[in-house]
């Protein structure tokens, strides 16, 4: 009871430190949710629409124009201008005005009736990799539907049935899926790495922000006396604050997404529960940890925000792990939003057992425990340090 009742008197403390800096509030509260808003909004059409395409049609007939329709059809492209020449679109293109544009010489029509093959070309831009890549696939897919359109003529004029048109455009039938995200929406791969990632970083950072106000302003021996100088009783009854309003901005942020916004999911309620535990006490205890070996307000913040900055690269979300050199692929275990990313993919978004994902679970349990390492410098850093700007 002794231990209970000094945890809860330090959690009333904090309670009122958060209460008096407002910075506390913007961080754990508005900040977060502000995030959670501008993500779902940004990618709320799942990928990107009408990107601005060029078409320069030299040959004007009607198989070019259907081309055109055809690209204007698109959902993610839109021709938005048409040049005179080449040179022109290549200019526009420089300029930003278009990620791609369309080439059709003189005399593509007549060849294809002749079949000579004549050639289109379409450049693209890869400046930006998304819209370069969704603009490249549509080219793409519209040069392939051309030549098939004529083929089939061709085919059909002379004498050839639709099962041998069909056999002979596509002699292979491909049957695509995309498992877990059959919409292709950037909304479900990214909000549920980027959101709880921004998340992790105001945890890490304002757990070590928290220490080191207590050095800074020299009330770190009043906080432990609180405890009796034991200073587990004191990193539990601080951070108990800081968790509980954590858990909450986190269990919206799952609310919103699977319930209002409906992301797929496979995994049950406990799966995701378990996840924002694990999260919230991951990140804390990195926080604490940081601070543990620098025990300084500016040095231990720097650590949180170059390591939580860096897991959004070492997560393998944006790039596949598998693809990164061996010393970067060893590296990643050390990122807690690389396990979460794991945990989220096995167990909330396809829905198979924990069993499955174990080791991520083990070392989002040794992040939580990490301050056990430093737990006799964080006190030593409160008893006897003098704080340095």
């Amino acid at each position: 009871m002794k231990y209970i009742s000094q945890i809860f008197d330090i959690a009333l403390r904090e309670l009122d430190i958060l209460r008096k800096n407002p910075l506390y509030a913007f961080c754990m509260v508005v900040f977060p949710l502000m995030t959670m808003l501008f993500f779902t909004s940004m990618l709320d059409e799942g990928l990107p629409q009408d990107l601005p395409i060029g078409v320069v049609d030299q040959d004007d007939s009607s198989v070019s124009r259907e081309l055109v329709r055809n690209l204007d059809a698109m959902q993610t492209s839109r021709v938005a201008y048409r040049f005179a020449s080449v040179t022109e679109a290549r200019c526009a293109m420089q300029e930003n005005k278009v990620y791609a544009y369309l080439y059709i010489p003189k005399g593509t029509a007549a060849k294809l009736l002749a079949g000579r093959q004549p050639k289109i070309s379409y450049y693209y831009t890869m400046t930006c990799l998304t819209a370069g890549s969704m603009a490249m696939k549509d080219l793409k897919t519209i040069g392939t539907l051309g030549s098939a359109a004529v083929g089939q003529a061709m085919l059909t004029a002379k004498g050839a049935t639709p099962r041998q048109v069909r056999a002979a455009l596509q002699p292979v039938t491909i049957d695509a899926h995309q498992i877990a995200n059959p919409e292709g929406s950037y909304n479900y791969s990214l909000t549920t790495v980027f959101v709880p990632g921004i998340m992790m970083l105001f945890m890490t950072l304002l757990s070590a922000y928290s220490l080191g106000m207590e050095l800074k302003f020299d009330t770190g021996k009043e906080w432990l006396s609180r405890a009796d100088n034991n200073i587990v009783v004191a990193i539990i009854g601080k951070f108990l604050v800081h968790a509980i309003v954590f858990l909450l901005v986190v269990f919206i942020f799952q609310y919103y997404i699977f319930n209002v916004l409906s992301f797929p999911r496979l995994g049950g309620v406990w799966s995701i529960v378990r996840l924002s535990l694990l999260e919230v006490l991951a990140s804390l205890g990195f926080g604490v940890f940081a601070f543990g070996l620098m025990p300084s307000l500016r040095m231990s913040m720097s650590i949180c925000s170059l390591w939580s900055v860096l897991s959004f690269s070492m997560c393998g979300s944006a790039f596949p792990i598998m693809g990164m050199d061996p010393p970067l692929q060893s590296m990643s275990w050390l990122f807690p939003l690389r396990h979460y990313f794991m945990l989220y993919q096995v167990t909330v978004l396809n829905g198979y057992p924990v069993i499955d994902a174990w080791f991520h679970l083990v070392a989002l349990v040794a992040f939580m425990l990490l301050p056990w390492f430093v737990i006799r410098k964080v006190k030593n850093a409160m008893l006897n340090y003098v704080y340095i700007p």
